[in-house]
């Protein structure tokens, strides 16, 4: 079955973004596309879910959050030491 003939496409209403670069780092997080959050840990993922209404039982749950540039456990951005 193709994506295009299946009945859904699985979008999940939470999208953490890749790290950007701060002091500490953060993921910019989205809930519906629209952008609510600035994250710096799991914690603060966790806590704007729970403010905008939707449970997270578990947070590798594609349908449920999708991690874009990294996983649950990337907070900090990746540099090549000179």
């Amino acid at each position: 079955m193709t994506e295009i003939a299946s009945p859904h496409i699985s979008h999940p209403r939470i999208m953490v973004l890749g790290v950007q670069p701060g002091d500490p780092p953060f993921r910019i997080v989205e809930i519906d596309g629209q952008v609510v959050a600035e994250a710096r840990s799991l914690t603060d993922v966790l806590a704007v879910a729970a403010e905008a209404g939707i449970p997270i039982h578990d947070v590798d749950d594609p349908d449920v959050v999708r991690w874009v540039g990294g996983d649950k456990l990337t907070w900090r951005l990746h540099r090549y030491h000179h």
